[in-house]
């Protein structure tokens, strides 16, 4: 792609998330002069320091002070200018949650909101640093979109097309060195639309994040140790969601199970269900994700395989939501019996209609 970035596969897997981030911003500083950057005291954490030192005129640091960050970012971007604010997930969409709703949103500015430490990226500083609701409450705001890179390379695609999109952006990256995805960035990225990490027939996994590498793996397990065939999905973009690879997902496996480093409420789950639901299609459905409860505190590894969004989880939730029980139903006027499921692919999708047509809420 044109302007891509300039560090090599190889160099990525060396660097964590943000330090890609800190990258490509200096790319784009370098390239447009009306980018600036700003945190709230924050600058190594969140790796936006080496846009400070490289840019020093165009680095604002305003304090421990969120909330002001985003109401500056507001007026910057209002006299034309392209502001980056960085902070943490959780104190950028809770913390700052009126600033950004009213100042950015509203007047729908030019605004570039980076959270990192996402999720449970940084399981060891405790709930108050864990952000496992701002998908939920960014989601809902006007004008906004909300963009979870799979790692640093789907960072760096994503920092660039924030700054080359008009509009508030909130990308949410982790806080360590994230499990290398992506080895090339031609690999299509867009805003809004997923990526088919894996192609299956028996269940999609709809993932973001730190999950997209764990729902790969999970599908390697599903294939190799049980004969099942599953889709993945990766997707980064949760505002404005891709509903036709959905729809597509739900019409080719009629299995959707979701994976995200969030509670269950309001994030990528809600937004795959909701979509679900609206196409008037049927699927059998499991999220995956805090079960709406706050986390223990541990390393991030540990914390994904307590909340069963690591490989083993995701193949555990898998091989349940095939071996489910469902009540008869009435399609066209036909019983469609999918009752006592064996939990095997081929026996589950023998029972379901075939691909393409179209279920009808005739009961």
């Amino acid at each position: 792609m044109a302007g891509g970035l300039s560090y090599t596969a190889v160099e990525s897997t060396k660097l964590a998330t943000a330090e890609i981030y800190g990258k490509t911003l200096c790319e784009l500083g370098e390239e447009n002069p009306n980018i600036v950057a700003m945190t709230a005291d924050l600058k190594g954490s969140t790796k936006i320091g080496d846009f400070a030192e490289k840019f020093p005129d165009r680095f604002i640091n305003v304090g421990i002070a969120e909330a002001n960050m985003y109401g500056m970012a507001s007026g910057l971007a209002k006299c034309g200018l392209v502001p980056f604010a960085s902070s943490f997930s959780v104190f950028a969409s809770l913390r700052s949650l009126d600033q950004i709703h009213t100042d950015i949103c509203y007047q729908n500015v030019n605004v570039k909101i980076i959270g990192t430490h996402g999720g449970t990226s940084f399981g060891q500083a405790g709930s108050t640093h864990h952000a496992i609701e701002d998908f939920a409450v960014v989601r809902s705001l006007v004008n906004m979109t909300l963009i979870c890179p799979a790692d640093g390379i789907e960072t760096g695609l994503a920092v660039r097309a924030a700054a080359n999109t008009e509009g508030p952006f909130y990308i949410r990256i982790n806080r360590g060195f994230d499990q290398v995805v992506y080895n090339t960035d031609d690999y299509g990225f867009e805003v809004g639309k997923a990526v088919e990490m894996t192609d299956g027939k028996d269940v999609t996994i709809i993932a973001c994040g730190s999950c997209v590498y764990q729902a790969i793996q999970a599908a390697k397990i599903l294939e190799y140790d049980h004969n099942i065939s599953a889709r993945v999905l990766n997707m980064h973009t949760i505002k404005p969601i891709d509903k036709e690879a959905i729809i597509k997902a739900v019409k080719d496996t009629r299995r959707i199970v979701t994976a995200e480093d969030h509670s269950v409420i309001g994030g990528l789950g809600s937004a795959v269900g909701e979509v679900v639901v609206e196409s008037g299609l049927a699927c059998a459905f499991r999220k995956l994700g805090l079960q709406d409860k706050f986390s223990a505190i541990g390393l991030h590894e540990d914390l994904m395989a307590m909340h069963e969004i690591d490989a083993e989880g995701i193949v555990k939730n898998v091989l349940e939501l095939l071996s489910q029980e469902f009540e008869e139903e009435t399609v066209k006027g036909t019983k469609l019996d999918i009752a006592g499921a064996s939990g095997n692919a081929g026996d589950v999708a023998s029972r379901l209609i075939p691909a393409g047509e179209n279920w009808i809420d005739e009961v």
